[in-house]
């Protein structure tokens, strides 16, 4: 299951770690205190931009990446006759596809 981002989690959580209060996080990202308790408590979601710099300005990185999760029900499941109706040289040409989607989709990230 995917779990979902919670900006008031992450932003509390790296604050802590770095054993900042709110007014030095907000000093040290160049922002007001009373939005870094909005995010904490909640009350606001901020933008990707604004989470990655306050985060960096308590001195951690936020990764995040997609990842393929196995499906019950797939319609990929419906392809599997076909694959396997490919020869040997098919099916390696298949797997350059999807390794070319794979890089290409890293890269993006």
């Amino acid at each position: 299951m995917i779990k979902a981002l919670n900006p008031a989690e992450l932003l509390k959580e790296a604050r802590k770690r770095a054993g900042l209060t709110q007014r030095e996080l907000a000093e040290r990202a160049g922002r007001a205190q009373p939005a870094i308790a909005k995010i904490e408590s909640g009350k606001t979601d901020p933008s990707t931009s604004t989470l990655n710099a306050l985060i960096e300005a308590a001195g951690f990185e936020l990764h995040a990446e997609l990842t393929v999760r196995p499906v019950s029900d797939s319609h990929m499941l419906g392809d599997v006759s076909r694959i396997l109706g490919l020869t040997p040289e098919e099916r390696l040409l298949e797997l350059a596809n999807v390794d070319r989607f794979v890089n290409g989709a890293k890269r993006v990230s």
